[in-house]
């Protein structure tokens, strides 16, 4: 498809390791299905020539970094390229070595130290580096690294020096530079789930439906943030002790493959699911009326509800001839966040202020964070709402991209 003519992808899938604990089958199907998804021009529309299935014996060290070493031979700063890695990584915790590692199916395994031999695997530094070498400013790269069932440890033995998983850090370190996108399968502590009976794994299984068209396609393309507002909600309502993470630098919601092989959605953005969790609300918008009502009712919430998300606004949804706070502690209970609207006029008012601090309140007595925040307009907040981080949409030239930011953390369970 010429939509996607200058889009490059790996798709890395490793579980028949040599001389560590093998993973499940189900990882050489999660590899196959991205392949599949990606060259079929009904779908993603990349040419299949310009993506490069690794599976098993093939993803040795070696492999790995020719294929890594090809991407940025080949693609240029207008590409798109998406890295999939289905497989082991882990970390050395202590000594010269310390540090995390991707594990090629080559990885060797020293007997006595109870430890990969970092020498054989390929180390967060060096991917760092492989991936700046790719001048593509559109890349995104996914992982679904750490199965439930199948971890890096040697066959029969027990772990000394050497821990399954890799860190949020990791990845925050992954996604340094110009238009760079991480998604990984669950947080640190967590592992990736395979349901019984599933072919593939809960993560890849929604990442594979997202780009067949379950993803948000306005324009013919899937975006990165449509995908992981996909991605996300879908995987931890099925599986409540995996949450995929999301890691950032970029500039624009960019696309990374096309939808229906280009289509345009027959209606509007779709809705997403709700979550299960029994709010009645997503949001509930706290704002200044004086100075924010305009973009707060024509835009703001106009943006919110064109994606399905259930906002609780004033002017609509207090009931006429309720006690004022008694409405404002109903917006906060009843809405999974709220949100603040912060500018000068915001600080000054006590009203806006009760409906923060019951939000703050109610987030602490159930260990959740139930406040966001975005910076309206430039000011200087207060410490107990400096202590968080707020989303800055200040600059009107980038709301779309804020907005779908915006959104995907409202798609989130607010448990901490």
């Amino acid at each position: 498809m010429a939509g996607m003519a200058n889009a490059y992808a790996l798709v890395v899938g490793i579980g028949a390791y040599e001389q560590i604990n093998a993973l499940p089958e189900s990882v050489g199907r999660d590899a196959q299905a991205i392949h599949d998804v990606l060259v079929d021009p009904q779908c993603c529309g990349y040419r299949a020539g310009q993506v490069q299935l690794l599976m098993d014996g093939a993803a040795t060290q070696a492999g790995l970094r020719q294929a890594l070493a090809q991407l940025a031979q080949r693609s240029d700063e207008d590409s798109t390229v998406f890295i999939y890695v289905s497989g082991h990584g882990g970390r050395i915790e202590a000594g010269a070595d310390a540090g995390e590692y991707l594990l090629p199916v080559d990885v060797a395994w020293d007997e006595a130290a109870q430890s990969i031999v970092a020498g054989s695997a390929i180390a967060g530094a060096e991917l760092t580096e492989a991936l700046r070498a790719i001048p593509a400013r559109r890349l995104v790269v996914v992982f679904d690294c750490c199965h439930a069932g199948g971890f890096g440890q040697p066959k029969d033995g027990t772990v000394g020096q050497f821990k399954a998983g890799l860190s949020e850090g990791y990845y925050e370190q992954l996604k340094v530079g110009r238009g760079r996108v991480i998604l990984a399968s669950s947080r640190d502590e967590e592992q990736s789930w395979i349901l019984p009976g599933a072919e593939n794994s809960l993560f890849t299984q929604h990442v594979v439906a997202g780009l067949r068209g379950g993803a948000n396609g306005a324009g013919g393309v899937i975006r990165i943030f449509d995908l992981f507002d996909y991605v996300q909600p879908r995987v931890t309502a099925a599986e409540g002790r995996q949450h995929p993470i999301f890691k950032a630098e970029v500039e624009e919601n960019f696309a990374v493959a096309l939808y229906q092989g280009g289509k345009a959605p027959a209606s509007g953005p779709s809705a997403p699911e709700p979550l299960a969790d029994g709010y009645e609300y997503d949001v509930f918008i706290s704002y200044r009326q004086k100075s924010e009502k305009a973009w707060v009712r024509t835009r703001l919430v106009k943006q919110l509800e064109a994606v399905g998300l259930r906002v609780f606004v004033d002017y609509r949804d207090f009931r006429l001839g309720a006690v004022l706070i008694k409405e404002m502690e109903r917006a906060v209970v009843t809405s999974r966040y709220t949100l603040a609207v912060l500018s000068p006029a915001y600080l000054q008012s006590n009203f806006t202020e009760f409906e923060n601090l019951l939000a703050v309140h109610l987030g602490l007595e159930q260990s959740q964070r139930r406040l966001l925040k975005v910076m309206r307009e430039d000011c200087e907040p207060r410490l107990s709402l400096k202590s968080r981080m707020w989303l800055d949409m200040t600059d009107e030239d980038e709301f779309e991209v804020n907005v779908a930011r915006l959104v995907q953390e409202l798609r989130r369970s607010p448990d901490l």
